[in-house]
C-alpha cells in the first residue's frame, strides 16, 4: 500500500502543478537506455491461488495476479508517485477547501471506458460509494456514502468528517472506477491503459488501449500468468517461458544472478512483520511486547530470511516515509533486558504459544521460523503454525494473539496509521487502542505540510516504537527477475510496481 508524497497536496493545487507531477505516475521507473519502442507482448508472472481468483475490483484482491490485472484494466483516482508520492491517474487534479474537509477531484479530460463511453462524475460517485459500502472507511475515509457526491459533469467531491490533508494519498490505487451500475465484471470494462481480451482461471491477456486518456501504452499486449509458488515462477523466467517474474523474492533473485537475467530491486517494498495483540491475551502487557522485540536479531533476520535483499527496521511501519525519525534509537538484541522484562510482567515461560503464519509474501514462513528460534533465547517457546491463506484470513487475522503480516506499501507512516493502527479502523491487526495515538493521527491530518505535520508524524512513530503491537524487524526489497529485453520496469516499491504502461521491449 504512501508518504513520499507526504509533501501533501494542499488546497488550491493548480492544474499546472499536477501536470508536472504526471511524470511521476510511471511507478518511478528510470530509463534503462535506448529509445523506447512500441510493440510486443510482455509475458509476466504473478503469484496467486487459482481457488482465490477475484474479478470484482472492489473486493479484497488477495492474489497478486488479480491485483495486477485489475490495476491495468481499471483506473483509480490516484496512484503512487516518486516525489511526491501521489500522482494523478483518473483524477487529473484535486483541491480542498480551507478546512481540508471537502476535496474536489476532477476527472481526466477525454477519459473513456473500453466500450467508448465517457467516464462521468456519476460513474465515479457510484464506484466510490460501492467501495465504501464493501470495504468501509478504511478504503474510502468518509463517514458515509452520502459524503461522496457529484460536483459537476467532470468532478466529484468527498467530504471528510474532520480535516484530512492526506486524502489523495489514502485513496491511492484502491478507487477503481467502473461504469455506473456494474455488478458483473466478467467483461472487465474499465478505463485503464489495457483492455481485457481473454481470461481463464486467473490468467489473462490484455491488449493496448489506444484511447487511454494519458496516451497509449508502448506494449501491444500483456499476458499475465498465475503461479502458485515463487519457485515455479522463478523456473519459468529462467527457462524463458515468461519475460518477468513479478515480486518473486530474494531466493529467486540470488538464483537469477549470473544467468543473463535482470534482477530489479525495489527498496522498502514489503514489510513482513509480526503482530502481537495488545488488547488482551498473553502479549497485552507492553513489557512482554518489548521483550519480544529485544529478542530479535534483526541483522540475522535480514541475512537469513531475505538473503540480504532488505534493510533492518525499527518496529515502525512506513520506513520509507521522509518524516521517519532517525533520532529514535535503533533497537538491538538484548537477551538480559528481555528476560528481566518477562520476569517483571510475570510472563508464563512454561507455556508454548502459537505463532501463526501463511505462505503469502516471499520469506514470510521462514521469518516466523527464524524468529521462533531467536525467541527461545529469552525463554519464550513459540510453535510455528502454517495456515492456508483462506483459513488464515477467516480464523486468525484480527483475532489471534500472535501472527505474521505483510504489507506491500511502505512509504507512509500515515497510511499505516489510517489502515491498521487507529482505534477506528476495521483492519486493526493488533487490537491497538491508544488515545494519544489517535490524537496524534488527528493532528497530522489537520496539519499543513511542514513542521507541524512532521511533529505529529513523529509522535505516531514514537508511540509505535514504545508500546505498539508490531515487531517490524526489517523491510524486504521487492525483487523482479526479467529478461534483458524488458526495459523501464517500475522502480517504486509497493503497488507502484503495477504501473506497466511505459514498459517496453527491446529487440
Amino acid at each position: 500500500m504512501d508518504l513520499n508524497r507526504r509533501h501533501l497536496f494542499k488546497a488550491g493545487l493548480g492544474l499546472s502543478a499536477v501536470v508536472a507531477l504526471a511524470a511521476c505516475g510511471n511507478g518511478g521507473s528510470e530509463s534503462s537506455g535506448g529509445t523506447p519502442q512500441r510493440g510486443g507482448t510482455l509475458r509476466i508472472g504473478a503469484i496467486g491461488k487459482s481457488a482465490k481468483t477475484e474479478r470484482d475490483p472492489h473486493a479484497t484482491l488477495s492474489n497478486d495476479s488479480d491485483f495486477l490485472i485489475t490495476s491495468l484494466v481499471y483506473d483509480p483516482l490516484t496512484v503512487p508517485g516518486n516525489d511526491p508520492n501521489v500522482a494523478p491517474r483518473l483524477a487529473s487534479k484535486w483541491e480542498s477547501d480551507a478546512d481540508q474537509r471537502n476535496w474536489t477531484f476532477t476527472i481526466a479530460e477525454k477519459a473513456t471506458f473500453h466500450d467508448g463511453a465517457p467516464v462521468t462524475a456519476e460513474d465515479v460517485v457510484w464506484s466510490l460509494r460501492r467501495l465504501r459500502e464493501i470495504a468501509g472507511e478504511t478504503k474510502v475515509p468518509v463517514a458515509s456514502v452520502e459524503d461522496i457526491k457529484v460536483a459537476g459533469p467532470n468532478a466529484v467531491v468527498l467530504t471528510c468528517p474532520s480535516p484530512n490533508s492526506q486524502l489523495p494519498m489514502l485513496l491511492r490505487l484502491m478507487t477503481f472506477v467502473v461504469p455506473e451500475g456494474t455488478t458483473d465484471f466478467t467483461k472487465a470494462i474499465g478505463s485503464g491503459p489495457f483492455k481485457l481480451e481473454s481470461y481463464a482461471n486467473g490468467n489473462a491477456r490484455l491488449v493496448r488501449n489506444d484511447n487511454w486518456h494519458a496516451g497509449p501504452p508502448l506494449l501491444d499486449a500483456v499476458e499475465v500468468t498465475l503461479f502458485e509458488s515463487p519457485e515455479a515462477m522463478s523456473n519459468a523466467v529462467i527457462a524463458g517461458q515468461i519475460d518477468v517474474a513479478s515480486s518473486v523474492g530474494a531466493i529467486a533473485g540470488r538464483t537469477a544472478e549470473g544467468r543473463g537475467l535482470q534482477v530489479i530491486r525495489r527498496p522498502n517494498d514489503v514489510a513482513v512483520a509480526i503482530a502481537m495483540r495488545t488488547g488482551d491475551g498473553p502479549f497485552a502487557d507492553p513489557r512482554v511486547r518489548e521483550a519480544l522485540r529485544l529478542a530479535v536479531d534483526r541483522e540475522a533476520m535480514v541475512a537469513q530470511v531475505l538473503s540480504g535483499y532488505g534493510t533492518v527496521a525499527n518496529d515502525i511501519l512506513g520506513t520509507a516515509d521522509p518524516t521517519i525519525d532517525k533520532t529514535i534509537t535503533q533497537r538491538k538484541r538484548d537477551i538480559t533486558r528481555a528476560k528481566q522484562l518477562l520476569a517483571d510482567a510475570k510472563f508464563d515461560t512454561g507455556k508454548t504459544y502459537p505463532l501463526v503464519t501463511k505462505q503469502e509474501a516471499a520469506g514470510e514462513v521462514e521469518s516466523a521460523k527464524v524468529f521462533a528460534g531467536q525467541a527461545k533465547d529469552i525463554g519464550v517457546n513459540l510453535e510455528v503454525v502454517v495456515q492456508e491463506a483462506n483459513a488464515f484470513y477467516d480464523d486468525t487475522w484480527l483475532k489471534a494473539p500472535l501472527y505474521t503480516v505483510n504489507w506491500g506499501t511502505n512509504d507512509s507512516v500515515m497510511f499505516f496509521a489510517s489502515k491498521v493502527l487507529t482505534s477506528r479502523t476495521k483492519w486493526n491487526e493488533t487490537g491497538f487502542k491508544d488515545a494519544a495515538f489517535d490524537q496524534a493521527y488527528t493532528d497530522a491530518l489537520a496539519a499543513p505540510a511542514g513542521a507541524k505535520f512532521t511533529e505529529a508524524s513523529r509522535t505516531l512513530q514514537k508511540i509505535q516504537y514504545e508500546r505498539g503491537g508490531y515487531i517490524v524487524w526489517g523491510t524486504a526489497d521487492g525483487i523482479d527477475v526479467a529478461s534483458k529485453s524488458v526495459r523501464d520496469l517500475p522502480k517504486l516499491g509497493g503497488y507502484g510496481r503495477v504501473q506497466l504502461e511505459r514498459v517496453w521491449l527491446s529487440n
